[in-house]
């Protein structure tokens, strides 16, 4: 441990140090008192707290850790679902600065005083987070804007925060087994990209505009355009969006509103962003989801978002299917897929708790079955078997219970499960239509062209091995007994068969000879070989019923335990 960089950031060890011994870790907080010499009686003073009281402790702490509570709502795989369902709570608002700091910063940034470069500037904000504020102006030209300013000196604050969780993280996956398995400096390493991103908003205005093109087609939906003359790293100016928040709708407005359109168009909308265009507005809570004087639904704060690479988005699009089907192998194994195993993985575990997630909610009415929810339940186990899972993964969860919520609110009647199954044809044809541009098929062709290429000395080699006797195939498997006994039987069943096809030729073939003995009226010998035949038949196929029927058996005893 560097005491002096220790020392320069005494009072956040402290804080980190009691926030773990509050909520649940108290073994992990002894041990890293111990190593950075914190062995003050007031870290350890006080009890355990409830999960609700977590939120508020961040929030004293500070922007940083305000916008790491939000990011570690998403992480099932870290924390318990009381701890989640407290964390997405959290409330990104503090008290405003001065007016004074504003017309500064955006003097600093635009080049020009804020009465030169606007109509009217509102000076009481219209809300206050922890990295900036919004006041409502208008623009020279008559239009109704707002602008978001950055906190002053939050850059230095930030990055000082940044700097210290570094030094604590590196700690603990280096001392502490549980920080190891769970990946978490990986963690913090996402979380660090994504509050820098956030501190640019130069690059919120570029996502205004991608999920603003990306959403035109829908006109029940409406996102605020940035004007890119009047924003910077530090200020963004955007369209002013009236409307209220959807969880603030009166049941008067309700009932002059197509609610279950709204929620179907605005599902839709999200599962083009995830599973088409790659960029999705990553934290739609209510608060950031308006329902306009019209009627529209408004997404604005776009400061979070995630991306999806082509790849990842045909896997999403995959494990959607397989859970709204109630396919639980094909789940495990897409989750396994895109997430990285650890040296804690857990295989069978693994897929055992995924058949027995998908199982219990198989059970329930399709009304209520919550798509995000399971995903974050997958989510969950994963990181309990030591599975590392994609932010992808983690965000889609989230995103998708979000929108449960404000679907729900929408249209009491809104089943997000039903709404994956009606749009995934679209969805599909839609990836198809993207994927097939000339640029994709000129390079799909060369890449034919290099195949067909080297197909020949490939064959020489192949063929060459197998000339000199050099061709080996090597064979893995789990259990050589298990398949070895599948295979016997499959001959015996082979013999067996051909045994009785036998017995029928050559009893066909005895009718035409005549002999003393009869049966039925026929030759005796060749009835003697039918009912043989059948008597056999009979016999194989009650042998092959039953020992399907105890394998089924079997197979639903094991998914129960």
């Amino acid at each position: 441990m560097n005491l002096s960089f220790q020392r320069r950031h005494l009072r956040r060890y402290k804080d980190i140090a009691k926030l773990l011994f509050k909520y649940g870790r108290a073994d992990v907080a002894k041990q890293f008192s111990e190593r950075a010499e914190l062995l003050d009686e007031d870290v350890f003073a006080g009890k355990s707290g409830p999960p609700e009281e977590l939120a508020d402790d961040l929030e004293k702490m500070g922007p940083t850790y305000v916008k790491l509570g939000q990011i570690l709502s998403s992480r099932a795989d870290l924390l318990p679902e009381r701890y989640l369902k407290a964390l997405s709570r959290l409330q990104d608002k503090v008290k405003p600065f001065g007016y004074d700091e504003v017309e500064r910063i955006v003097a600093a940034e635009l080049g020009v005083r804020i009465s030169k470069a606007f109509a009217e500037f509102k000076k009481e904000p219209l809300a206050a987070a922890s990295l900036g504020q919004v006041h409502r102006a208008i623009l020279r030209d008559a239009r109704d804007v707002v602008v978001k300013v950055q906190r002053p000196e939050i850059r230095k604050q930030i990055a000082e925060d940044l700097e210290v969780l570094d030094e604590i993280t590196t700690f603990l996956d280096e001392h502490i087994e549980a920080a190891h398995r769970y990946q978490l400096r990986k963690i913090f390493g996402e979380f660090q990209k994504t509050l820098i991103r956030e501190l640019d908003y130069q690059q919120e205005a570029m996502h205004l505009t991608a999920i603003a093109d990306s959403l035109a087609e829908f006109e029940t939906i409406v996102v605020p355009r940035p004007v890119l003359d009047y924003t910077t790293r530090a200020v963004l100016t955007m369209d002013y969006i009236d409307g209220v928040k959807i969880t603030d709708v009166s049941p008067v407005v309700k009932t002059e509103m197509n609610g279950a359109k709204l929620a179907d168009d605005l599902f839709k909308a999200y599962l083009k962003q995830l599973l088409v265009d790659g960029l999705f507005h990553s934290d739609p809570h209510p608060g950031n989801v308006l329902l306009t004087p019209d009627n529209r639904i408004a997404l604005i704060d776009l400061g979070m978002v995630g991306h999806t690479t082509p790849q990842m988005q045909e896997k999403l699009l995959k494990l959607l299917l397989a859970i709204s089907e109630g396919r639980s192998d094909e789940a495990a194994e897409i989750a396994i897929q895109i997430s990285e195993t650890t040296e804690y993985f857990d295989d069978v575990e693994f897929r055992r708790k995924i058949a027995d997630l998908v199982a219990q909610h198989s059970e329930q009415s399709l009304a209520k079955i919550d798509v995000g929810r399971i995903i974050l339940e997958i989510v969950r186990a994963a990181g309990e078997n030591g599975l590392y899972v994609p932010v992808e993964l983690t965000m889609l969860g989230k995103t998708l219970l979000q929108l449960d919520t404000i679907g729900r609110a929408l249209d009491d009647k809104f089943n997000p499960t039903e709404a994956v199954r009606r749009h995934v044809d679209e969805i599909l044809a839609r990836r198809l239509k993207k994927d097939a541009t000339p640029r994709k098929v000129v390079s799909s062709l060369l890449e034919m062209k290099d195949f067909v290429g080297g197909l020949p000395h490939r064959v020489n080699k192949i063929l060459d091995a197998v000339g000199n006797a050099e061709l080996e195939l090597k064979v893995r498997t789990t259990d050589v007994h298990f398949l070895m006994e599948g295979f016997q039987k499959v001959a015996n069943r082979i013999t067996t068969g051909l045994v009785l096809a036998a017995l029928i030729i050559g009893a066909a073939l005895l009718m035409q000879v005549q002999t003393p003995f009869t049966l039925f009226g026929y030759p005796g010998l060749a009835m003697v070989c039918f009912l043989l035949a059948a008597g056999g038949g009979f016999w194989l196929v009650s042998s092959i019923g039953l020992s399907d029927h105890k394998a089924k058996k079997r197979k639903r005893r094991a998914d129960s335990h």
